[in-house]
């Protein structure tokens, strides 16, 4: 079965939701119908330890670290996955965004 849409959740740290949620209306996500910039958002908490190697924007290797962060989710066209998750990459502060793409069925 192939999709024609697909549901893209991002977790991203507060101080960056707005360039992050703007990187997604700029690649193409979040359009339904007669309406661009659509998406839905929700706050929590993050957590993750940096493990040998990496190169962590907040926290330090080895220590687990807790961080205010906003859940964005939006709707993408099939066509526009990749150059939306692209346009993410590229603004996101992490070293490894969390980025889940869901296959969606639209009635």
């Amino acid at each position: 079965m192939e999709f024609s849409h697909y549901h893209l959740i991002v977790y991203v740290p507060l101080s960056h939701a707005d360039t992050v949620r703007q990187a997604l209306a700029s690649g193409g996500a979040g359009q339904i119908g007669n309406y661009d910039n659509c998406s839905f958002s929700m706050t929590g908490v993050g957590r993750f330890r940096p493990l040998k190697g990496s190169n962590p924007t907040i926290g330090s290797e080895g220590k687990l670290q807790e961080v205010p962060e906003e859940r964005i989710e939006v709707l993408v066209a099939a066509e526009r996955v990749e150059p939306v998750i692209m346009a993410v990459r590229k603004v996101h502060p992490y070293e490894e965004p969390a980025i889940h793409v869901l296959p969606m069925m639209l009635p």
